[in-house]
């Protein structure tokens, strides 16, 4: 697997983007601490039953930020220490929930058309049936981008806070200087959408919308180009990160659906997050056949190296 460059760089203020907690503190102090947020803790079924209380991601970012009384801004002197590399369990597997109870398809309450895509592709993998769309190397976007199993990176500073994923230097900006969405006549949909979000004590609070439809993992549902998420990210300790995630996608899911996603922090000081693409790779290349299976493009093994495999 690739590890990870040194990410460098001035953005707003900020000589070094990989550690700037307490970047304006004096030398020797340690940084203020920040005050509590207003949002109160909740359970994961008080927070399934917040996402049933409103229509609309909107109105959910709308009332979470009411509950912070609007947020409040970072200072350099008193910054969340999100420095470090951080990965998905593993033990989490793939699938977008990862608290999925064994042999469930999906937590997701779906509507009836995306019910039968879901069990339709569950039953074509048994059959070898499967095309995951990210096979041609493209990113696998967002919402998708909270279950890839690579390493991340997480960039706090006052007015943004950068959401780094290893695959194909896959970088979510969430802006939390007080701008709004791009206005919908200049929307179109990306892979990582539009993010806006603003600071409750040490939550950062995200809404995203102008997304790509896709699929939240390989044997998981789809979601269309109307999904918008909101995400409550905050420190749970020393070593985890933590989201709770809303995601609000009319057309697929018949409610909300409420996960909770975590990042440990690996011990390697060491590790470094590098550019890395599988298209470098010529044998990398497939494509999806008429049946629907995945099928690889002309490898250029040479024949000294089939040799070498038949010795094995």
């Amino acid at each position: 697997m690739a590890r990870s460059t040194v990410l460098a760089g001035a953005v707003i203020g900020c000589t070094l983007l990989v550690a700037c907690a307490g970047t304006n503190a004096p030398a020797g102090d340690p940084a203020p601490a920040r005050a509590a947020g207003s949002i109160p803790d909740r359970t994961p079924e008080q927070n399934a039953e917040l996402g049933r209380q409103h229509k609309t991601a909107q109105a959910l970012y709308e009332a979470l930020k009411a509950e912070a009384k609007g947020g409040q801004p970072l200072a350099w002197a008193a910054m969340p220490d999100w420095s470090g590399v951080y990965s998905r369990p593993a033990a989490k597997g793939f699938t977008f929930d990862p608290d999925l109870p064994a042999g469930v398809l999906t937590t997701a309450k779906l509507t009836p058309e995306y019910q039968a895509r879901l069990e339709k592709r569950v039953a074509d993998v048994k059959k070898g049936i499967e095309w995951d769309p990210i096979s041609t190397c493209a990113p696998p976007g967002h919402p998708r981008w909270l279950t890839e199993p690579f390493l991340r990176e997480f960039v706090v500073t006052p007015n943004q806070t950068w959401l780094i994923n290893e695959m194909v230097n896959d970088v979510r900006r969430v802006y939390t200087d007080g701008r709004a969405h791009v206005p919908d006549e200049d929307r179109y949909p990306l892979y990582n959408g539009d993010s806006i979000g603003f600071w409750d004590g040490d939550r950062l609070v995200v809404h995203t919308n102008q997304l790509m439809g896709g699929i939240y993992q390989r044997s998981n549902p789809d979601y269309t180009e109307q999904v918008e998420t909101v995400e409550m990210w905050r420190k749970a300790d020393e070593k985890t990160l933590t989201a709770d995630v809303w995601v609000y996608d009319p057309p697929a899911l018949a409610e909300p659906w409420h996960v909770k996603q975590s990042y440990v922090k690996l011990s390697d000081p060491d590790l470094r997050i590098r550019y890395w693409n599988c298209a470098e790779n010529q044998n990398n290349a497939v494509y999806q056949t008429g049946d629907g299976t995945t099928q690889f493009n002309n490898f250029t093994f040479t024949a000294q190296d089939d040799a070498r495999r038949g010795q094995r």
